[in-house]
């Protein structure tokens, strides 16, 4: 294959696609929420945290295409999406990519401090422990969503918040919060895989809890979510004017259709909203970062 083919589906091992739309707000959300009752300007700290868990998240995507490319192969769609299963990289070319990266990011967050790397190491561990063979979190019930959680969406705000404070006090609500959101997707994803996950003998929360009970717990995680969101809101961690922001974005958004969910599927079950929502915070947290950086006025 062409150099350039291989530097192709080196990108397509990362799926970028699926964790950098996440990835970037929660990071920026989390230096913000240490920042700002401080009166402090993010600086390269940032940089160096959002670098390091977008590098860590693809580590992530990439184990877990490596791991399940036997599983994968079974799947006319999920072969056809992942690199190592459909033959365009070898699996020790995935392996030793998957590596790379994830050096890479341990660099990174030890560039933003001892506390960033330390959680940052946490986060790469569970990245590992979730798709790597004999561990496979993903493959135990309740183990495969608390690692879930606290991988994509828990430990990529605190990065960014233990990069400039160490006491994150009612903070913690909003890491709450993201965690529970991650894990209504683990939900939604489980219950749209139920099937292929059956044959392919995956013993994860939803083989436990049945496909039913699974969707029903996992919209239970939304509203809990919410919940805490609120709670956080009500004691003041957010400026006033972001909700303005969300607002008008939110309402932006529901103009238009949306049909598929986040892995590029059609969507089902609620799945519609994850795009649409992606957005909305993505475009409040990229507000909220130029208000701090001084390159937007907010009266």
């Amino acid at each position: 294959m062409p150099r350039s083919g291989k530097l192709t589906a080196l990108l397509r091992l990362t799926r970028w696609r699926e964790h950098v739309p996440f990835t970037i707000p929660l990071t920026i959300v989390g230096g913000l929420l240490a920042a700002e009752p401080a009166g402090v300007m993010l600086d390269a700290r940032l940089l160096a945290v959002l670098a390091g868990n977008i590098l860590a998240m693809s580590f992530a995507f990439m184990l877990n295409d490596v791991e399940d490319a036997p599983d994968d192969a079974l799947d006319p769609a999920k072969r056809a999406r992942n690199v190592i299963s459909s033959g365009l990289l070898s699996r020790r070319e995935g392996q030793v990519a998957s590596a790379a990266t994830c050096l890479l990011a341990f660099l990174l967050f030890a560039a933003a401090g001892a506390h960033t790397l330390l959680l940052g190491v946490i986060m790469l561990g569970l990245c590992y422990l979730y798709s790597a063979h004999p561990f496979r979190f993903k493959a135990r019930p309740l183990t495969d969503v608390v690692s879930h959680a606290l991988m994509l969406s828990g430990l990529i705000i605190a990065t960014g918040y233990f990069a400039y404070d160490r006491e994150p006090g009612a903070v913690w609500l909003v890491i709450a919060a993201a965690g529970l959101f991650s894990a209504y997707g683990q939900f939604y994803n489980q219950v749209a895989d139920f099937a292929v996950d059956q044959a392919a003998g995956l013993n994860n929360t939803a083989a436990l809890l049945g496909k039913s009970l699974t969707s029903i717990v996992g919209h239970a995680s939304i509203a809990l979510a919410l919940i805490f969101m609120v709670a956080a809101i009500l004691k003041g961690l957010f400026p006033v004017w972001l909700g303005t922001v969300l607002l008008l974005s939110a309402f932006t958004c529901l103009l238009f259709p949306w049909e598929m969910d986040m892995r590029g599927n059609l969507a089902q079950d609620g799945g519609n909203m994850q795009r649409p929502g992606l957005i909305v915070a993505n475009l409040a947290a990229l507000t909220w970062l130029a208000s701090n950086l001084e390159w937007l006025a907010i009266m």
